[in-house]
């Protein structure tokens, strides 16, 4: 439980630095990202939640299936394979579902955050199969590497650290959801 609450508070920040990159690629290759866009000003420490919740989501969903992909696989690469389908599936279900609660159009029928509906392979205007291809990817490594990193570490720590590394982490994350937001809201003294 410690190392599935550490990856949502880092990978709630980590998935904002990725964004970054992910944001210029894109917006070199495909034109598509508006230059006002959040993740391109807000601050380094700023968490994006839907990143930690997506790392737990894969967490659940892909954790528990490894060993059947392995199992059902001859061989390492086909359960990856298995695995990679997997995960680019379920974040195309995240990204819509997301979308959908909370990317609704204006009167003018404009979305507030994203437009994906003049892109090929869009769903629903929604979640665009080339973004869950990057974040598959981004998964695969986190499933398949840090995150049983993350639980081996825990486990070789003693106790009282693994707990002290815990607080460490969720007081960290904590400061920095405070500050950030602090940042957003406007001042009761105005």
């Amino acid at each position: 439980w410690r190392a599935l609450i550490v990856c949502f508070c880092m990978f709630s920040i980590v998935g904002h630095w990725l964004e970054i990159p992910y944001c210029f690629f894109m917006d070199r290759f495909f034109g598509i990202v508006a230059d006002d866009y959040a993740v391109l000003s807000d601050p380094w420490y700023h968490p994006y939640w839907v990143y930690g919740i997506g790392a737990v989501a894969m967490t659940l969903a892909i954790e528990p299936l490894k060993e059947h992909f392995i199992m059902a696989s001859r061989r390492l690469c086909g359960a990856l394979a298995k695995s990679f389908v997997a995960v680019v599936l379920i974040a195309l279900a995240m990204e819509l579902v997301i979308g959908l609660l909370v990317n609704q159009p204006d009167a003018a029928g404009e979305y507030p955050y994203w437009d994906n509906s003049q892109l090929p392979l869009n769903v629903m205007g929604q979640a665009w199969l080339v973004n869950d291809l990057f974040i598959g990817a981004v998964a695969m490594l986190y499933v398949w590497l840090l995150y049983p990193l993350i639980c081996w570490g825990f486990m070789r720590l003693r106790p009282r650290v693994a707990n002290g590394v815990f607080a460490a982490v969720v007081v960290g994350f904590a400061l920095c959801c405070v500050v950030s937001y602090a940042q957003v809201v406007p001042s009761w003294d105005a």
